[in-house]
């Protein structure tokens, strides 16, 4: 027995022995269906010739009748095709050669069937694209998981919800930049392969240039090259970028992702809170016209201002510890007294060799999870902050903050430390953590051309991150980062 493909392929043969080209290099199209069906009324009136075009969906024939349904981008429209109309041989041909999936162009004027249906009676038609593998299944859609991310095509011709999120991706991208435009930013673009990763705790991806004879890698970020631009006199940069990190897929992160990143002369990181908030509350009034947004059996409401905690305060509300009731000098009690409330058993406690890193990782496996509405989680300690600036009133502290919705940080910020020597030092203080045996992804490695590029001065300066795609997963109401990126990474089938 034939397959389809088989099938389909002696239909191309065919086509082609009757000179009829399957795969024209343009299509005449008049008007999209959306317009068409816009205007239907004044081109009924009028019976001007229209041309359409676009995918055949179904095909339902009756004697010497055919109901065609195509669809293109703007929508999809009814194509009433008789055998008087358009001749016997182009009637048969249709019926014989052209299958569900095929692309089609169709002349005609606007008709309204018994049924009350809106349509195009057809005149004429022609063949710009014969298909050789069919669609997925009209009532059953495409619903497995990984064939839905591995053929994304069939994915978006199948779900149009899917397709739909896509949309609003675009509209998320389109409007943070309107927004940041607005505020006097300038776009930029930042070298994606560096001789040395930073801006970041991530592995990289690594790859080698033949011609220079050396190791580059995809970025993890772009905030040191934001930077740069920063000491050279521009005042306020952002890039929307794609970013790589050599890490773990799960639900919520991809090897390759999209950030956008803003560097700000003269602000601080209070500067950025409203930012942030900013951003969200602009898109969604842009996209929605409201700011509530539906996410699961939740509302998000990303109206300004959010939620402010610190760090401390938050541990010390979910967990019961409290950062600030030890000295110097008593980690190992703080440990033991974190270990009575139940965290031994937390994946990063045995890691953390200090009182910041402790804290850090009681909030991350703790508290994080809990911070459901937009919040803003600031004052980190310096353990774990190497390229921010310290707090006046406690050194211990960094003037850093991390939003977070739906229980995931979104983002990154913080007030630039630009003392050389002190970001030297830090830099110092991260490379001691690899020889204590931590992971390329667990501190950062020295820049020293970073480093020199601060010595020439760099106003005071604060950045912000945002994970796009985590945004884009909250506007378009899903819980996987795989549903908002076209063609997520996945493992070869083979």
């Amino acid at each position: 027995m034939k397959s389809e493909y088989e099938i389909r392929v002696e239909k191309l043969a065919a086509l082609r022995k009757n000179k009829v080209n399957p795969f024209p290099s343009k299509a005449k199209r008049t008007k999209t269906i959306a317009k068409f069906l816009d205007k239907f009324d004044d081109f009924l009136a009028k019976q001007n010739n229209i041309t359409l075009a676009g995918r055949v969906l179904s095909i339902r024939t009756q004697g010497a009748i055919s109901f065609i349904t195509i669809l293109e981008e703007s929508g999809k429209i009814q194509l009433f095709l008789k055998k008087e109309n358009i001749g016997d041989k182009k009637f048969k041909e249709f019926t014989e050669l052209i299958d569900r999936g095929d692309f089609i162009s169709a002349r005609g004027k606007a008709f309204v069937t018994k049924r009350g249906e809106k349509s195009l009676l057809v005149d004429k038609y022609d063949l710009l694209t014969k298909t050789l593998r069919p669609l997925p299944e009209k009532w059953h859609g495409l619903q497995d998981v990984e064939t839905r991310y591995r053929k994304r095509y069939l994915d978006l011709l199948a779900n149009t919800e899917v397709k739909n999120r896509f949309y609003v991706r675009s509209q998320v991208l389109y409007f943070i930049r309107e927004y940041l435009h607005k505020q006097g930013y300038t776009e930029v673009e930042t070298p994606i392969l560096q001789p040395l990763y930073g801006g970041g705790e991530a592995r990289p991806f690594t790859t080698h240039h033949n011609a220079l004879d050396i190791n580059l890698y995809l970025r993890i970020s772009t905030e040191l090259y934001l930077k740069r631009l920063i000491v050279g006199g521009f005042e306020k940069v952002f890039e929307l970028s794609r970013v790589f990190r050599n890490e773990g897929v799960s639900f919520k992160h991809n090897p390759e992702f999209t950030m956008f990143e803003t560097m700000a002369a003269y602000e601080d990181y209070t500067y950025n809170m409203k930012l942030v908030e900013n951003v969200y509350e602009y898109c969604a009034l842009k996209i929605f016209g409201k700011t509530e947004l539906p996410h699961g059996d939740k509302i998000i409401d990303v109206k300004a201002p959010w939620k402010r905690l610190t760090m401390v305060d938050a541990v010390k509300d979910v967990v019961g510890w409290d950062y600030l009731s030890y000295k110097k000098g008593e980690f190992e009690k703080a440990k033991k007294d974190a270990t009575d409330m139940g965290c031994a058993e937390l994946e990063g406690f045995n890691k953390a060799i200090n009182m910041g890193e402790l804290l850090v990782v009681l909030f991350e496996e703790k508290v994080e999870k809990t911070l459901i509405q937009p919040t803003i989680v600031y004052r980190y300690p310096v353990e774990t902050s190497p390229l921010a600036k310290q707090c006046k009133d406690d050194p211990r502290f960094v003037e850093r903050f991390e939003h977070y919705i739906l229980g995931q940080e979104q983002g990154n910020n913080y007030s630039e430390l630009n003392d050389p020597i002190e970001l030297e030092k830090r830099f110092e203080s991260e490379e001691a953590k690899e020889k204590r045996g931590r992971a390329v992804d667990e501190f950062h490695k020295t820049d020293k051309d970073f480093v020199e590029a601060m010595s020439h001065g760099m106003p005071p300066t604060t950045g912000a991150g945002i994970g796009v795609d985590r945004m884009v997963m909250l506007f378009a109401n899903v819980d996987s980062i795989k549903e908002v990126i076209l063609f997520p990474t996945m493992r070869p089938k083979e």
